[in-house]
């Protein structure tokens, strides 16, 4: 299958090439030039199919044509070596836990599988000196840094604004050493992840270097995150809870809906989807005014969503031609305060005894406002609450269990280079490689 620019102004690239280059050399980003709709008959037994069942199913019609079936299959049964579970919360919202993972984050399926699809095509052309550059609010560093770790001709670089992610994420992947350098920057998500776009915009870098990105604008991070919905809605089937279901996503770089809106169009019975914002509500601007206006990002006790000029958007525009209202169609927004956030968490953990992390908590404020009569709430529980240990403590009062995976990170020693906020000095410490 081939790609196709967002900003329609380069010429279409086989998987390999979407893969290893990332972004489109008009800066646009990678969509797959058709969406293929799965058959009735896989919609009909999907309840009584496996995570990796399902999953390669969805890889196939992405990946099928590029990759032989044997070695396609070994990735998603390498990828997907833990379970997502559907919990039920209240009497008609569920929560999916995707924080059953390494690191206990939705991002380790799409940091996983990207890690091993880069491999096959390195592998396959005996390259040994691949750099693999991704910003990180948060959960993307570990998910990446961990799923890349010990693999070899590959180097990562993670990026991440010094001081605004949680003391545990950092350990995640400022403490791995081997194949991973934590880059720590004077500045927020927003101005990593430029840093990491003028790097693949920059002609000397290129020729210097053998350069990728595994944030989710690469299309081996993003379009494996489609797995969850069809998942979900399975385990939903098996409990008959799968008529008007509406799944609401905690949103910040937007690749995680977008994953989801590729699922309906292939076929996924999906009635309509809720994007959850924080105070960095960009998107839900959008909805308002239909104008798109981003705006430096601000920090908030849900900082996985702390981006004030989400990639992803491009995407989202691309798969409904620039159409405000057929957006508005499929995905409505909320947007909430760290106030409202914390109180959530509190009433959620004392009401129904079930703990949510900050993001979460957006997700199911979403839908306990605005879910209709009849239809089935969904909402993804993005990461571990223990990730962010003294937020939640603090607003619930009461001490959180810290997985034992975890702890293994916390005892190692934090590794970082600091950088300052400037595409000059990043460039001279990469061409210094």
């Amino acid at each position: 299958m081939k790609y196709y620019s967002t900003n329609q102004q380069a010429d279409r690239v086989s998987l390999r090439d979407a893969v290893v280059k990332g972004l489109a050399s008009d800066k646009g980003l990678f969509m797959p030039e058709a969406i293929q709709t799965l058959p009735a008959s896989f919609f009909e037994k999907i309840s009584t199919l496996s995570f990796t069942e399902i999953a390669y199913v969805v890889a196939d019609a992405f990946f099928g044509e590029d990759i032989p079936a044997d070695t396609l299959k070994q990735i998603v049964e390498d990828t997907l070596s833990f379970d997502t579970p559907v919990v039920k919360v209240t009497d008609n919202i569920y929560s999916l836990e995707l924080y059953h993972g390494p690191t206990l984050a939705f991002k380790d399926v799409g940091g996983r599988f990207m890690a091993r699809i880069l491999g096959y095509f390195i592998q396959q052309e005996g390259q040994t000196d691949v750099n693999v550059l991704v910003a990180t609010s948060g959960d993307t560093g570990s998910a990446v840094a961990n799923g890349f770790l010990g693999v070899k001709g590959i180097q990562v670089f993670v990026l991440y604004p010094k001081g605004k992610v949680s003391p545990i994420q950092e350990c995640q992947f400022t403490t791995l050493g081997q194949n991973i350098t934590a880059l720590e920057v004077e500045g927020t998500f927003d101005d990593c992840q430029a840093l990491v776009k003028q790097v693949f915009m920059d002609e000397e870098l290129n020729a210097h270097l053998n350069l990728t990105s595994a944030n989710s604008i690469n299309v081996a991070r993003f379009l494996p995150q489609a797995f969850y919905y069809f998942y979900a809605y399975a385990q939903l089937m098996r409990m008959g809870k799968s008529n008007n279901l509406v799944v609401c996503v905690p949103s910040g770089n937007f690749g995680n809906i977008t994953a989801g809106l590729i699922g309906k169009r292939m076929g996924l019975p999906i009635k309509r989807f809720i994007a959850a914002n924080n105070q960095n509500d960009i998107f839900h601007q959008y909805l308002l005014s239909g104008v798109y206006q981003p705006r430096p990002s601000v920090s908030t006790i849900a900082n996985a969503m702390d981006v004030g000029d989400p990639s992803n958007f491009a995407r989202i525009l691309d798969l409904y031609n620039h159409k405000h209202e057929a957006i508005k169609a499929d995905i409505s927004s909320t947007t909430y305060s760290d106030e409202t956030i914390a109180a959530t968490v509190k009433d959620v953990y004392e009401t129904h005894a079930y703990l949510l992390d900050p993001h979460g908590a957006c997700g199911y404020q979403a839908l306990k406002e605005g879910l209709q009569p009849g239809e089935v709430g969904l909402f993804l529980e993005t990461a571990h609450p223990a990730k962010f240990l003294e937020t939640v403590e603090g607003i619930i009062g009461d001490s959180v269990v810290v997985p034992e995976k975890l702890q293994v990170f916390m005892k190692g020693t934090k590794q970082t280079v600091m950088l300052p906020n400037s595409f000059t000095e990043f460039k001279r410490y990469l061409l210094a490689l």
